[in-house]
């Protein structure tokens, strides 16, 4: 693969006759100079500026999403990272079918960071919620202006016309012409208005809702596909960062005199430490420069630092673990109430409280952050396995000083991201270094770096209290979670919850229970905080669903059936009028309504995928069962555990029900969900980052761990629930049950109770 020049004077073409399997990776310039020839059908800004303008119209300009050649050939621009979740095959897919295209005529592009595009950043489970509708409705105006370029050609009514696969015809007059033929007449055709647009009904879709195989499938498979480590620039050197062991400390001295002796090593850069707050900021540290990444490493062991004392010097996890917990055991601010549960607990017949703690956790992807920069007369170039391109210039420009449009971002495959490549604190540690040293830069993080400096999933504690009647009816319920926010990484100071982290599981109990309330508690952070697959959904889902499993053996019931009782009838949540700040994933609750009838649906088919009710009792194997909403989809599961001796854990099955919606690519949201299932049963097993001294007392895999294949779940049977509801997230819903489910599921194995994770700490 042929990469960008070093810097923008050089070659302007770009790499736009590069080819990533089907996928080809282009500069703006290079999509018109070499992607889509002179006689080229664009469909581009007067169209998409118009789709749900965001802000004023500069605001929402993308270049190109849709080109067709006149030979046919038809380019889709995917503005999204590809991380193993398909969707930069699933955003063109919608494109594709509203347009009629032939796939196998269908090529890629992976789009620049541009902010014209739209919302880059591929976080949140957002890609398909935000543009599903946008893609149907540029394929759909394409198709359009098409049957108008036919009906112009023929001298027919467009009403007579129909489009096939890549042709339009004329069913009474035996008459057909393919795009390809109709581009020069397409492109003197006025743009629709989006009232006018017809789209296909499901029962036409080609693609969508269909198994498609990932564009990247054969590269992947024959080893082909370009990550970040692959990513390489003519004459770039390389670089391992020395950083300050302690958050928040800042370099004092250093000695390189060893470090300049290692062959290989160039020299060493003094990179400044951050000024608070730390969003994407390089942390600071001393650089080594290297012809490759073994010399840079071992100079790295070469080098001695002295580094100032932090105030979070004297961080200790196990501590601080004490000082959350004693905060959820006092009333704290209050971010919902229905009803009085000061008075409904009161006046139970009888009281239930637990309380539940999560630690720290890493996002340890397979593929540690890499990036490679290269700066020359004020504009920087840079390739980086990035979820969020446009945060890479905005943070790059930042540093530098210099304008977002000067950074130019190219996008690589991501190998695993959670989140933690959607903060881009490497590729600005690659372009300040390009600048000091006049070279393209390639950073390198290592395992060790990657575990020990990450923005960190939050630690939390959580406390529950249940008022029961004299029939064992819940009639109250509190919810107490306190936890560092991640607004601390964007403003000083920050110290309780936001709304958006209240809404993660925490103000959205979907429980009819006459009284209950959710509160939420102030908690200082010591680390870098930010947000990782499914976020504060992960604890409170946890402790949530962990309690009301307590409160279903309180009673002596079916822990499904009490979760159906819990439910009531089929509602949806009037959290508007309980003055609930719910921010509801960034969509509106007239649309994405909280509907305990399809959370209640998603049960009953997971008690009936994993045969809840009739399974045969197995000395020492337990089942548990949890369900949770999360970014907007509903999602259940069932984990089968089995204790053996020594307390030896494993899971031979997990069964997991999902509502989504409309489903883009069900083989995705299967593979989705299973993804889940092995990530969450890694962070409920082993998940733990501690701190001593201010220090992350891990360093790599073998004291952070995941799950290996003896302990990951060995079957998992996955049920996609049929939906024409909007499309909700995928990536993420699955995880939040897993935990409660598995350690649910332990307590029917042996009696015990895990109330803190990770379970092999505590089973």
């Amino acid at each position: 693969m042929r990469y960008l020049p070093t810097h923008p004077q050089g070659d302007q073409t770009g790499i736009g006759d590069s080819v990533m399997n089907e996928i080809r990776i282009i500069t703006r310039r290079g999509f018109l100079g070499n992607v889509a020839s002179a006689g080229a059908f664009v469909l581009a800004t007067p169209l998409v500026s118009r789709l749900e303008a965001q802000g004023d119209s500069e605001a929402w300009k993308p270049d190109l999403f849709l080109s067709i050649e006149p030979n046919g050939a038809t380019h889709i621009v995917a503005h999204r990272s590809e991380m193993g979740t398909g969707i930069r095959t699933a955003l063109p897919t919608i494109i594709a079918d509203e347009l009629d295209a032939d796939w196998d005529r269908v090529q890629i592009e992976q789009g620049l960071g541009d902010k014209r595009l739209g919302d880059q950043n591929t976080d949140g489970s957002r890609s398909i919620v935000q543009f599903y509708e946008r893609m149907r409705e540029i394929g759909a105006s394409a198709r359009q202006m098409l049957v108008a370029a036919a009906a112009q050609k023929w001298e027919v009514p467009a009403s007579e016309l129909k489009t096939g696969k890549h042709a339009v015809v004329h069913p009474g007059k035996d008459l057909k012409i393919g795009y390809g033929e109709l581009v020069a007449l397409a492109k003197t055709q006025d743009v629709p208005d989006k009232a006018t647009l017809t789209f296909k009904k499901p029962a036409e879709f080609r693609y969508i809702g269909k198994p498609m195989a990932i564009t990247d499938l054969k590269a992947l498979c024959s080893g082909k596909g370009v990550f970040g480590v692959d990513a390489e620039m003519p004459g770039m050197v390389y670089a391992v960062i020395e950083r300050a062991p302690v958050y928040g400390a800042a370099l004092e001295s250093h000695d390189d005199s060893e470090t300049l002796k290692v062959p290989g090593v160039i020299r060493t850069v003094v990179i400044d430490p951050f000024k608070p707050p730390h969003h994407f900021q390089a942390l600071g540290g001393v650089a080594v420069i290297a012809e490759n990444t073994w010399a840079a490493i071992k100079g790295r062991k070469a080098l001695k630092a002295t580094w100032s004392k932090s105030p979070h010097a004297s961080y200790d996890s196990g501590d601080y673990k004490k000082e959350l917990l004693s905060t959820v055991s006092k009333p704290q601010k209050i971010a919902r109430e229905v009803g009085n549960f000061d008075r409904g607990f009161g006046e139970s017949a009888q009281k239930y409280e637990a309380s539940y703690y999560c630690p720290h956790l890493a996002h340890a992807p397979m593929e540690p952050p890499m990036a490679v920069a290269s700066f020359a007369n004020g504009k920087v170039i840079t390739h980086a396995a990035t979820q969020n391109p446009q945060a890479v210039q905005q943070a790059v420009s930042s540093a530098l000083g210099i304008k977002e449009e000067d950074v130019e971002c190219h996008v690589t495959l991501i190998g695993g991201g959670f989140g933690r490549k959607s903060k881009p604190d490497y590729v600005v540690e690659a372009a300040l270094l390009s600048k000091e040293t006049n070279k393209p830069v390639k950073v390198v993080w290592t395992r060790e770096d990657d575990i020990q400096f990450d923005y960190f999933h939050s630690v939390a504690a959580m406390h529950l209290k249940a008022g029961l009647d004299k029939d064992g009816k819940t009639q109250a319920l509190l919810h107490r979670s306190a936890f560092p926010t991640i607004s601390s990484t964007f403003a000083p100071g920050a110290k309780e919850g936001a709304s958006f982290e209240h809404s993660m599981g925490l103000t959205d109990m979907p429980f009819h229970i006459p009284s209950h309330r959710a509160e939420n508690g102030p908690a200082e952070h010591h680390v870098r905080i930010g947000w990782l697959r499914a976020v504060c959904n992960v604890f409170h889902a946890f402790a949530l669903h962990s309690f009301m499993d307590e409160l279903a053996h309180l009673t002596k019931k079916d822990p499904l059936d009490y979760l159906l009782d819990s439910l009531g009838a089929p509602r949806k949540l009037d959290l508007a009028s309980e003055k609930a700040k719910y921010a509801n994933y960034g969509q509106s609750l007239d649309k994405y309504p909280v509907d305990t009838g399809r959370l209640r649906n998603v049960i009953e088919k997971v008690a009936e995928l994993s045969n809840w009710r009739n399974a045969k009792s197995v000395p020492g194997r337990g089942m548990g069962i949890a369900a949770h909403r999360s970014f907007l989809a509903y999602v259940a599961a069932v984990a089968t555990v089995d204790v053996g001796d020594n307390d030896q854990i494993t899971i031979p099955r997990m069964d997991i029900a999902i509502d989504a919606g409309k489903l883009i690519n069900p083989d995705r949201v299967h593979a989705q969900m299973e993804g889940c299932a092995v990530f969450g049963a890694s962070l409920a097993l082993y998940g733990e980052i501690t701190a001593k001294n201010g220090r992350i007392e891990q360093s790599n895999l073998d004291g952070y761990r995941i799950a290996r294949m003896a302990e990951a779940p060995k079957e998992i049977h996955v049920h996609l629930v049929e939906s024409d509801e909007p499309p909700a997230g995928v990536g993420e819903p699955g995880v939040p049950p897993i935990a409660p489910a598995i350690c649910n599921a332990l307590f029917a194995a042996n009696g015990k109770r895990v109330r803190e994770l990770p379970i092999v700490k505590q089973a």
